[in-house]
């Protein structure tokens, strides 16, 4: 089996989005996997060596940050948040796909002048050569990875709740 035949077997998004999507996990998941290394060698060297991994618990804050927000904007692009639905069964559609429209643009607002905010710290941080305590590791990157991430969920999550909004207006009309 190819690559690309894979990737069209195992992600449903289209066009640049499978790519994205594809990229974004990848680096989860390699992410993940370092973390899995370094947990192990530290619990080794821990337990039987008497000699743990100096700075484990900054490279996993670092790698915990770096999961978290690589696969948000994936997340939210799929829609595959948490979704509490108590009240729908008492509100009308119209009104339903009028408060997504405000929710969306409320998350994407928030993200994307939050990301500024977050830019304008990491940007900050490198300008003060801010690193961590035991590996002296730059953060300000790291920050400003986060901002990136930040709007791009931004610009996911109104892209996804306009789609849903247009998707669920039209399957409306058709009954």
């Amino acid at each position: 089996m190819s690559f690309i035949s894979w990737l069209n077997a195992n992600y449903e998004d289209r066009g640049p989005m499978k790519w994205l999507a594809f990229f974004f996990e990848l680096i989860a998941a390699s992410t993940l996997f370092a973390l899995m290394v370094l947990t192990c060698i530290d619990v080794v060297g821990r337990y039987f060596f008497d000699s743990p991994v100096l700075g484990a618990t900054e490279l996993t804050e670092i790698g915990l940050a770096i999961i978290i927000f690589s696969v948000m904007p994936v997340v939210t692009w799929r829609g595959a948040h948490i979704v509490v639905d108590l009240i729908d069964i008492f509100i009308k559609d119209s009104v339903l796909r009028i408060l997504s429209i405000v929710s969306a643009l409320i998350i994407f607002s928030s993200l994307y002048f939050v990301s500024f905010r977050i830019w304008a710290l990491g940007a900050r941080m490198i300008r003060r050569n801010i690193t961590t305590d035991f590996l002296h590791i730059e953060v300000g990157f790291l920050i400003q990875y986060i901002a990136i991430l930040s709007w791009l969920t931004g610009i996911s999550a109104l892209l996804y709740f306009v789609m849903s909004v247009f998707k669920s207006a039209i399957s409306g009309e058709e009954k």
